[in-house]
C-alpha cells in the first residue's frame, strides 16, 4: 500500500474566535481556553490569521521572533492536545516582519509559511515582508498546503499539480486558509473556498475570525470545511465557535480515481 497518500481520516478543528485587538497575552489565554477541550478528539487545530493581535499594520512594532512567547505557546498547545496547531502571527525574522503561518506538531515539530500575497488595499505591503515559497507539510499521512487570507484570490499559487512534487500523485490533499476576511466581502470568501476545492480536487478548510476589530471592521466568520466536490461538509455562522470535522481519506482517494481531472491539467513550475 502506498503510504504517500492518506490512509486514515483526519479530524480537523475550526477555531472561529473573536480575536482581541493588540492583546497577545489575552488572545493566547482566550484561544487556549477555546481549544483545551479538544484533547483526544482532534488531529489538527486551525486558528485564524494574526490571532494574537487582529489584522493590524501597527502590530509590526510588537512583533516577536521565532524564540518568542507565541511560538513556544503553540508548541505547548500541540503537546497538550496531542494534535498539530496552526495559525498566523506577526513574526520578525532578520530585517523583516512576516505574516507567518506556523504549523506546530507534538514533540516540537515546527514548520512555517510566510504570506506570499500582501494585501496592498490595506497597505500590508508597506509594513510586512512577503514570503517567497509555497509550503506543504505532511501530517498523519496528509499533505497539507498552508495559505493565508489574500492568497485565496490567487489560484495559480495554490494550484494542485499532478506528478510534480510527488511522482504519480497530486502535490497535496488539503489546503488550509487562515484569514481575517471582513464580512463586506464574505460572498467572495465563500465562493473562492469552493472554487479552490473543485479545481484542485482537494479538501479545503477556511478559518476566519468573528467580531469587530480595532479598525471598526466587522467579521462574519463563515469558516468552513469544503470537500473535493466543492460541497460544504461543515459551515460556521456569525458567532464564536469551535467545530471538529472528520475528513474522509477513502472518499478523497476514490473520487480522484473516479474523476482524475488533475492528470489532464497543464504542467508548470511555480515561481515566487
Amino acid at each position: 500500500m502506498d503510504d504517500s497518500v492518506p490512509q486514515s481520516d483526519l479530524r480537523v478543528s475550526i477555531v472561529q474566535g473573536e480575536t482581541r485587538w493588540h492583546d497577545p497575552a489575552g488572545n493566547r489565554d482566550h484561544y487556549a481556553g477555546l481549544i483545551a477541550p479538544l484533547h483526544g478528539i482532534t488531529d489538527l487545530v486551525v486558528l485564524p490569521e494574526t490571532f494574537t493581535s487582529g489584522f493590524s499594520n501597527d502590530a509590526v512594532s510588537a512583533a516577536e521572533d521565532m524564540q518568542g512567547t507565541t511560538v513556544a505557546w503553540m508548541l505547548e498547545q500541540a503537546d497538550r492536545l496531542d494534535a498539530a496547531v496552526t495559525g498566523s502571527v506577526q513574526l520578525r525574522d532578520g530585517d523583516g516582519v512576516y505574516n507567518r503561518m506556523l504549523f506546530a506538531a507534538p514533540g516540537g515539530g515546527l514548520a512555517h509559511y510566510d504570506k506570499r500575497h500582501l494585501f496592498s488595499f490595506a497597505n500590508e505591503h508597506e509594513r510586512y515582508a512577503a514570503g517567497d515559497r509555497r509550503v506543504i507539510v505532511e501530517w498523519k499521512g496528509w499533505h497539507i498546503l498552508l495559505q493565508v487570507c489574500y492568497d485565496l484570490r490567487f489560484p495559480v499559487f495554490s494550484r494542485n499539480r499532478f506528478d510534480a512534487a510527488r511522482p504519480g500523485l497530486p502535490d497535496y490533499d488539503l489546503a488550509l486558509y487562515v484569514a481575517n476576511w471582513p464580512s463586506v466581502r464574505s460572498h467572495a470568501w465563500k465562493t473562492l473556498l469552493r472554487a479552490r476545492a473543485i479545481e484542485n480536487v482537494s479538501y479545503v478548510v477556511g478559518v476566519n475570525r468573528v467580531g469587530i476589530d480595532g479598525n471598526g471592521l466587522h467579521y462574519s466568520g463563515d469558516s468552513a470545511v469544503i470537500d473535493f466536490l466543492g460541497q460544504p461538509v461543515s459551515e460556521c455562522m456569525d458567532t464564536e465557535v469551535v467545530v471538529t470535522t472528520t475528513l474522509q481519506a477513502a472518499e478523497l482517494q476514490a473520487h480522484r480515481e473516479r474523476f482524475p481531472a488533475l492528470r489532464d491539467a497543464d504542467a508548470f513550475n511555480l515561481e515566487a
